[in-house]
Protein backbone atom coordinates (compact mmCIF):
# COMPACT_ATOMS: atom_id res chain seq x y z
CA UNK A 1 0.00 0.00 0.00
CA UNK A 2 1.12 3.48 -0.97
CA UNK A 3 2.81 5.03 2.30
CA UNK A 4 1.25 8.73 1.50
CA UNK A 5 -2.01 7.22 0.95
CA UNK A 6 -1.97 4.94 4.47
CA UNK A 7 -0.82 8.21 5.90
CA UNK A 8 -3.84 10.26 4.47
CA UNK A 9 -6.00 7.09 5.23
CA UNK A 10 -4.87 7.35 8.90
CA UNK A 11 -5.02 11.18 9.34
CA UNK A 12 -8.62 10.96 7.62
CA UNK A 13 -9.73 8.39 10.56
CA UNK A 14 -8.21 10.86 13.14
CA UNK A 15 -10.17 13.74 11.82
CA UNK A 16 -13.15 11.96 11.83
CA UNK A 17 -13.01 10.32 15.25
CA UNK A 18 -12.33 13.78 16.17
CA UNK A 19 -15.32 15.27 14.89
CA UNK A 20 -17.11 12.37 15.96
CA UNK A 21 -16.16 12.56 19.38
CA UNK A 22 -16.80 16.45 19.29
CA UNK A 23 -20.08 16.00 18.10
CA UNK A 24 -20.93 13.14 21.08
CA UNK A 25 -19.39 15.12 23.67
CA UNK A 26 -22.27 18.23 22.49
CA UNK A 27 -25.10 15.85 22.61
CA UNK A 28 -24.40 14.59 25.87
CA UNK A 29 -23.72 18.43 26.82
CA UNK A 30 -27.10 19.05 25.86
CA UNK A 31 -28.34 15.36 27.01
CA UNK A 32 -27.11 16.04 30.89
CA UNK A 33 -28.31 20.31 30.86
CA UNK A 34 -27.95 21.58 32.70
CA UNK A 35 -25.00 20.64 34.94
CA UNK A 36 -24.77 23.70 36.96
CA UNK A 37 -26.48 26.98 37.49
CA UNK A 38 -28.37 29.08 35.46
CA UNK A 39 -27.89 32.79 35.38
CA UNK A 40 -31.31 34.52 34.57
CA UNK A 41 -30.32 38.02 33.55
CA UNK A 42 -32.94 40.85 33.76
CA UNK A 43 -32.47 44.17 32.01
CA UNK A 44 -34.82 46.36 35.29
CA UNK A 45 -33.70 46.82 38.99
CA UNK A 46 -34.53 44.47 41.72
CA UNK A 47 -38.42 45.88 42.47
CA UNK A 48 -39.52 46.04 38.92
CA UNK A 49 -42.27 44.76 37.68
CA UNK A 50 -39.97 42.40 35.36
CA UNK A 51 -37.72 41.54 37.95
CA UNK A 52 -40.62 40.45 40.25
CA UNK A 53 -41.79 38.14 37.58
CA UNK A 54 -38.25 36.82 36.74
CA UNK A 55 -37.98 35.59 39.96
CA UNK A 56 -41.08 33.51 40.36
CA UNK A 57 -40.30 32.34 36.91
CA UNK A 58 -36.72 31.32 38.18
CA UNK A 59 -37.76 29.73 41.38
CA UNK A 60 -40.43 27.27 39.49
CA UNK A 61 -37.55 26.63 36.34
CA UNK A 62 -34.89 26.07 39.11
CA UNK A 63 -37.37 23.69 40.93
CA UNK A 64 -38.09 21.82 37.69
CA UNK A 65 -34.28 21.96 36.43
CA UNK A 66 -32.54 20.61 39.55
CA UNK A 67 -30.61 23.78 39.17
CA UNK A 68 -30.07 26.94 40.66
CA UNK A 69 -31.66 29.58 38.70
CA UNK A 70 -30.14 33.04 39.75
CA UNK A 71 -31.56 36.41 38.72
CA UNK A 72 -28.79 39.29 38.08
CA UNK A 73 -30.30 42.53 37.19
CA UNK A 74 -28.51 44.79 35.49
CA UNK A 75 -30.20 47.86 35.03
CA UNK A 76 -29.27 50.95 32.92
CA UNK A 77 -29.58 52.29 29.41
CA UNK A 78 -33.04 51.26 28.74
CA UNK A 79 -32.01 47.87 28.51
CA UNK A 80 -28.87 47.96 26.28
CA UNK A 81 -26.68 47.07 29.01
CA UNK A 82 -28.32 43.76 29.87
CA UNK A 83 -28.53 42.80 26.25
CA UNK A 84 -25.23 43.67 25.65
CA UNK A 85 -24.22 41.22 28.23
CA UNK A 86 -26.23 38.78 27.39
CA UNK A 87 -25.04 39.24 23.59
CA UNK A 88 -21.29 38.35 24.70
CA UNK A 89 -22.44 35.52 26.53
CA UNK A 90 -21.12 31.61 25.91
CA UNK A 91 -24.28 30.26 24.38
CA UNK A 92 -24.66 26.89 26.37
CA UNK A 93 -28.17 27.46 28.39
CA UNK A 94 -26.08 28.94 31.28
CA UNK A 95 -27.16 32.45 30.52
CA UNK A 96 -30.64 33.08 29.49
CA UNK A 97 -32.30 36.64 29.33
CA UNK A 98 -35.78 37.52 30.59
CA UNK A 99 -36.53 40.86 28.71
CA UNK A 100 -39.25 42.94 27.06
CA UNK A 101 -40.60 44.62 24.06
CA UNK A 102 -38.24 47.39 25.55
CA UNK A 103 -34.87 45.95 24.13
CA UNK A 104 -36.54 43.68 21.13
CA UNK A 105 -39.27 46.40 19.89
CA UNK A 106 -38.70 49.83 20.82
CA UNK A 107 -35.09 49.90 21.04
CA UNK A 108 -33.85 49.56 17.61
CA UNK A 109 -36.78 52.20 16.95
CA UNK A 110 -35.63 54.85 19.63
CA UNK A 111 -32.06 54.55 19.74
CA UNK A 112 -29.54 55.78 17.62
CA UNK A 113 -26.34 53.46 16.47
CA UNK A 114 -28.03 50.25 19.07
CA UNK A 115 -25.02 47.92 19.56
CA UNK A 116 -27.22 44.33 19.25
CA UNK A 117 -29.33 42.96 16.68
CA UNK A 118 -32.52 41.88 18.56
CA UNK A 119 -33.06 38.96 15.82
CA UNK A 120 -29.92 38.03 14.68
CA UNK A 121 -28.00 38.12 18.23
CA UNK A 122 -30.43 36.16 20.20
CA UNK A 123 -32.28 32.46 20.49
CA UNK A 124 -35.93 32.75 21.43
CA UNK A 125 -37.12 30.58 23.99
CA UNK A 126 -40.76 31.51 24.96
CA UNK A 127 -42.86 34.38 25.26
CA UNK A 128 -43.91 34.56 29.25
CA UNK A 129 -46.87 36.73 28.78
CA UNK A 130 -47.64 40.43 29.10
CA UNK A 131 -47.69 43.19 31.54
CA UNK A 132 -50.75 45.15 30.48
CA UNK A 133 -50.82 48.89 30.63
CA UNK A 134 -53.63 51.22 31.55
CA UNK A 135 -54.26 54.72 30.77
CA UNK A 136 -55.19 56.72 33.90
CA UNK A 137 -56.07 60.51 35.08
CA UNK A 138 -56.04 61.92 38.17
CA UNK A 139 -59.56 62.24 39.33
CA UNK A 140 -59.82 66.19 39.07
CA UNK A 141 -59.94 65.45 35.21
CA UNK A 142 -63.53 65.61 34.30
CA UNK A 143 -63.29 63.16 32.40
CA UNK A 144 -64.52 59.19 32.97
CA UNK A 145 -64.06 57.60 29.30
CA UNK A 146 -61.57 57.92 26.97
CA UNK A 147 -64.22 59.65 24.59
CA UNK A 148 -64.68 62.09 27.21
CA UNK A 149 -60.95 62.93 27.71
CA UNK A 150 -60.72 63.44 24.09
CA UNK A 151 -62.85 66.12 24.15
CA UNK A 152 -61.90 67.20 26.87
CA UNK A 153 -58.33 68.06 25.61
CA UNK A 154 -59.48 69.31 22.32
CA UNK A 155 -61.24 71.57 24.27
CA UNK A 156 -58.63 72.41 26.31
CA UNK A 157 -55.28 72.01 24.42
CA UNK A 158 -51.85 72.18 26.01
CA UNK A 159 -53.67 72.42 29.50
CA UNK A 160 -52.87 68.41 30.18
CA UNK A 161 -49.75 66.78 30.49
CA UNK A 162 -48.70 62.69 30.76
CA UNK A 163 -45.74 61.16 31.96
CA UNK A 164 -43.15 58.63 30.14
CA UNK A 165 -40.65 56.89 32.12
CA UNK A 166 -40.52 53.96 29.38
CA UNK A 167 -40.33 53.25 25.52
CA UNK A 168 -44.16 51.49 26.04
CA UNK A 169 -45.67 54.60 28.05
CA UNK A 170 -44.27 56.84 25.60
CA UNK A 171 -45.03 54.86 22.26
CA UNK A 172 -48.77 54.36 23.80
CA UNK A 173 -49.17 58.21 24.41
CA UNK A 174 -47.65 59.87 21.58
CA UNK A 175 -49.74 57.39 19.54
CA UNK A 176 -53.19 58.46 21.35
CA UNK A 177 -52.39 62.05 20.51
CA UNK A 178 -51.31 61.70 16.57
CA UNK A 179 -54.59 59.34 16.56
CA UNK A 180 -56.92 61.89 18.59
CA UNK A 181 -54.88 65.32 16.95
CA UNK A 182 -55.22 66.61 21.20
CA UNK A 183 -52.19 68.86 22.15
CA UNK A 184 -51.28 67.35 25.52
CA UNK A 185 -47.69 67.45 26.85
CA UNK A 186 -45.13 65.32 27.12
CA UNK A 187 -43.25 65.14 30.56
CA UNK A 188 -40.19 62.32 30.49
CA UNK A 189 -39.31 60.67 34.30
CA UNK A 190 -36.15 58.07 34.78
CA UNK A 191 -39.22 55.41 36.61
CA UNK A 192 -42.97 54.54 36.63
CA UNK A 193 -42.64 54.62 40.51
CA UNK A 194 -41.85 58.49 40.23
CA UNK A 195 -44.47 58.96 37.37
CA UNK A 196 -46.86 57.26 39.32
CA UNK A 197 -46.51 59.70 42.47
CA UNK A 198 -47.14 62.82 40.27
CA UNK A 199 -50.02 62.25 38.64
CA UNK A 200 -51.81 61.23 42.29
CA UNK A 201 -50.29 64.68 43.29
CA UNK A 202 -51.78 66.27 39.90
CA UNK A 203 -48.20 67.64 38.45
CA UNK A 204 -49.25 65.48 35.55
CA UNK A 205 -52.54 64.55 34.84
CA UNK A 206 -52.22 61.67 32.63
CA UNK A 207 -50.46 58.46 32.57
CA UNK A 208 -50.17 55.34 30.86
CA UNK A 209 -49.27 53.15 33.85
CA UNK A 210 -48.07 49.49 33.90
CA UNK A 211 -49.78 47.48 36.14
CA UNK A 212 -46.65 45.87 37.39
CA UNK A 213 -45.58 49.18 39.72
CA UNK A 214 -49.60 50.83 39.45
CA UNK A 215 -51.35 47.41 40.35
CA UNK A 216 -52.16 48.79 44.07
CA UNK A 217 -52.62 52.49 42.89
CA UNK A 218 -55.39 51.34 40.69
CA UNK A 219 -57.35 49.74 43.53
CA UNK A 220 -57.68 53.04 44.94
CA UNK A 221 -59.54 56.49 44.54
CA UNK A 222 -56.00 58.39 43.88
CA UNK A 223 -56.21 57.66 40.32
CA UNK A 224 -58.94 56.91 37.73
CA UNK A 225 -58.82 54.28 35.49
CA UNK A 226 -60.12 55.10 32.17
CA UNK A 227 -58.82 52.04 29.65
CA UNK A 228 -56.50 49.71 29.07
CA UNK A 229 -54.10 49.68 25.85
CA UNK A 230 -54.12 46.16 24.40
CA UNK A 231 -56.99 45.48 22.37
CA UNK A 232 -58.28 42.24 24.05
CA UNK A 233 -58.68 43.93 27.50
CA UNK A 234 -56.95 42.50 30.55
CA UNK A 235 -57.93 39.56 32.48
CA UNK A 236 -56.48 41.73 35.68
CA UNK A 237 -59.07 44.65 34.60
CA UNK A 238 -62.24 42.70 33.13
CA UNK A 239 -64.57 45.74 33.82
CA UNK A 240 -62.51 48.51 32.22
CA UNK A 241 -62.13 49.22 28.54
CA UNK A 242 -59.80 49.12 26.07
CA UNK A 243 -58.43 52.30 24.48
CA UNK A 244 -59.66 50.31 21.18
CA UNK A 245 -63.32 50.06 21.98
CA UNK A 246 -62.93 54.22 21.24
CA UNK A 247 -60.12 54.29 18.94
CA UNK A 248 -60.62 50.70 16.58
CA UNK A 249 -57.31 49.47 15.56
CA UNK A 250 -55.80 51.38 18.83
CA UNK A 251 -53.66 47.63 19.93
CA UNK A 252 -50.24 48.33 21.92
CA UNK A 253 -48.55 45.91 24.70
CA UNK A 254 -46.24 45.02 26.72
CA UNK A 255 -44.74 41.59 25.86
CA UNK A 256 -42.32 39.64 28.71
CA UNK A 257 -40.07 36.94 27.17
CA UNK A 258 -36.82 34.52 27.00
CA UNK A 259 -34.06 34.38 25.12
CA UNK A 260 -30.26 33.40 24.80
CA UNK A 261 -27.36 34.23 23.08
CA UNK A 262 -27.52 33.42 19.61
CA UNK A 263 -25.86 30.18 18.69
CA UNK A 264 -28.22 28.20 21.44
CA UNK A 265 -28.44 24.82 20.75
CA UNK A 266 -31.94 24.25 19.40
CA UNK A 267 -32.55 21.04 21.77
CA UNK A 268 -32.06 23.72 25.04
CA UNK A 269 -33.95 25.89 23.81
CA UNK A 270 -36.80 23.71 23.34
CA UNK A 271 -36.10 21.93 26.60
CA UNK A 272 -36.28 25.46 29.04
CA UNK A 273 -39.43 26.17 26.78
CA UNK A 274 -41.36 22.61 27.21
CA UNK A 275 -40.59 23.28 30.95
CA UNK A 276 -41.86 27.03 30.90
CA UNK A 277 -45.32 25.57 29.57
CA UNK A 278 -45.06 23.34 32.71
CA UNK A 279 -44.75 25.90 35.00
CA UNK A 280 -47.52 28.68 33.33
CA UNK A 281 -50.06 26.33 33.66
CA UNK A 282 -49.94 25.63 37.02
CA UNK A 283 -52.77 27.85 38.31
CA UNK A 284 -50.97 29.19 41.90
CA UNK A 285 -48.17 30.60 39.44
CA UNK A 286 -50.44 32.30 37.57
CA UNK A 287 -52.47 33.54 40.58
CA UNK A 288 -48.74 34.54 42.06
CA UNK A 289 -47.80 36.54 38.85
CA UNK A 290 -51.37 38.38 38.88
CA UNK A 291 -50.88 39.56 42.30
CA UNK A 292 -47.73 41.85 40.56
CA UNK A 293 -50.29 42.73 37.75
CA UNK A 294 -48.92 40.06 34.91
CA UNK A 295 -51.02 37.78 32.65
CA UNK A 296 -49.76 34.41 31.41
CA UNK A 297 -49.48 34.26 27.96
CA UNK A 298 -46.54 31.83 26.38
CA UNK A 299 -46.05 30.48 23.07
CA UNK A 300 -46.18 26.87 21.83
CA UNK A 301 -42.29 26.84 20.98
CA UNK A 302 -39.05 28.93 20.85
CA UNK A 303 -40.07 29.46 16.50
CA UNK A 304 -43.29 30.63 17.25
CA UNK A 305 -41.80 32.99 19.58
CA UNK A 306 -39.20 33.89 17.00
CA UNK A 307 -42.01 35.04 14.38
CA UNK A 308 -43.86 36.57 17.13
CA UNK A 309 -40.41 39.29 17.78
CA UNK A 310 -40.25 39.55 14.41
CA UNK A 311 -44.12 40.50 14.55
CA UNK A 312 -43.73 42.97 17.08
CA UNK A 313 -40.39 44.58 15.83
CA UNK A 314 -42.35 45.62 12.50
CA UNK A 315 -45.27 46.44 14.61
CA UNK A 316 -43.49 49.30 17.02
CA UNK A 317 -41.41 50.56 13.88
CA UNK A 318 -44.86 51.57 12.47
CA UNK A 319 -45.90 53.03 15.54
CA UNK A 320 -43.07 54.81 16.56
CA UNK A 321 -42.86 56.71 12.78
CA UNK A 322 -46.45 57.51 12.50
CA UNK A 323 -46.44 59.20 15.87
CA UNK A 324 -43.41 60.69 14.70
CA UNK A 325 -40.99 60.26 17.29
CA UNK A 326 -36.97 60.93 16.69
CA UNK A 327 -34.48 58.01 17.73
CA UNK A 328 -32.33 59.42 20.25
Amino acid sequence: MNKRFLLRTCASAGLAATMSMGLAGTVLAQESYPAASITLVVPFAAGSGTDAVARVVANKLGERLKQAVVVDNRAGANAQIAAAHVVKAKPDGYTLFMTTNTSHSANPWLVKGLKYDPIKDFTPVARVGELPFALVVHPSVPAKTVAELIAYAKSHPDKLSYGTPNSTSLVVSETFKYITGTQITGVPYKSSPQALTDVMGNQIQMYVADLGSAWGTLKTERVRTLAVTAAKGSQLLPHVPAIGKTLPGFDITSWNGIFGPAGMPKAIAERINSELQLILKDKAVQEQLAQVGFEVWPTATPDEFAIYVKEQLAKWGQLVKQAGIEAQ
